[in-house]
């Protein structure tokens, strides 16, 4: 009877055990509703994310369809990494490198191979990329034979100073393009101007021929009035812009003049480590001690 007694209830404890499972049920409901609702709706940081997909998709492609990319390039100036990229040995670049330091320049793929050693097969791959300089794809003309009127046109030719010449001017010298001479008329009002037809040896790109054909129709007539650079009183960086120096010749030059009270002369700039003493003279004339 005891038992019996815990399984019977009364009208009102049975309405409240009801309500309570009605609770329980309607609990249980939301709770799925909810839950449901916040999976399928993506918060602000998710929809971030979402929104930034398509961007790191694209980029992806992007990196996947550059690599390999071959882009055109000068081989005299192959670095070990660039090398190494295109699957050349280590042999292969040093010798590359050591035909450089006698001031050199290959001029085509074929010479190229043989100075390199590179497999024909390697040739193929990379040469169609090489880029030489304007006047070494120009053809050469061809040498008329020689006669009386030939001679006397040598001889009625009048050069112009090279201070004064423009662009179209130097365009007319055979093996010389717009890039060579921009590059040209740079360097000369960098300069305040030419003191000597040697300064054309100093300037990249410029061939032995080419520079043969520039003596020909230019000199330099009057000293001109150059820029004059102040060597004692310059920052490193401001002497590193001056043509003939580098960051590390500025940096000896400041060394040597707060070590030895300031460089009064051409002789101190002797002393000096690195000093391309075989243009001093030239490099003299640009300075203000």
């Amino acid at each position: 009877m005891k038992i019996k007694s815990y399984f019977q209830f009364t009208n009102e404890q049975r309405r409240g055990v009801l309500s309570l499972l009605l609770l329980i049920v309607i609990i249980q409901l939301s709770y799925f509703y909810w839950s449901s609702s916040k999976s399928t709706s993506p918060s602000n940081s998710n929809k971030s994310w979402l929104a930034m997909q398509s961007v790191i998709d694209s980029l992806k492609i992007s990196q996947s369809s550059s690599e390999g990319k071959i882009y055109p390039f000068n081989p005299n100036f192959i670095t070990d990494y660039k090398g190494y990229q295109l699957g050349m040995s280590l042999t292969e670049i040093n010798k590359l490198f050591e035909f450089r330091k006698q001031n050199k320049y290959v001029n085509s793929a074929l010479e190229f191979q043989q100075v390199t050693g590179v497999s024909d097969s390697l040739l193929l791959a990379i040469s169609p990329y090489f880029k030489f300089p304007d006047w070494v794809n120009q053809p050469k003309k061809a040498f008329s034979s020689f006669d009386k009127n030939t001679y006397e046109n040598k001889k009625s030719i009048i050069r112009k100073d090279i201070n004064e010449a423009t662009q179209d001017d130097l365009i007319k010298i055979y093996g010389i393009g717009p890039a060579l001479s921009e590059r040209i008329l740079k360097q000369k009002d960098v300069l305040g101007g030419f003191v000597t037809m040697e300064q054309m040896e100093s300037i990249w790109g410029l061939s032995p021929e080419v520079i043969e054909n520039l003596n020909k129709y230019f000199q330099v007539t009057t000293i001109p009035t150059v820029n004059k650079i102040d060597i004692n009183n310059l920052s490193v960086k401001e002497l590193a812009k001056f043509p003939y120096f580098n960051y590390t010749i500025a940096k000896e030059i400041v060394t040597y003049r707060s070590m030895n009270n300031g460089i009064h002369s051409i002789e101190d700039l002797t002393k000096i480590k690195g000093m391309p003493n075989e243009k001093i003279k030239i490099i003299a004339l640009y300075l203000e001690f």
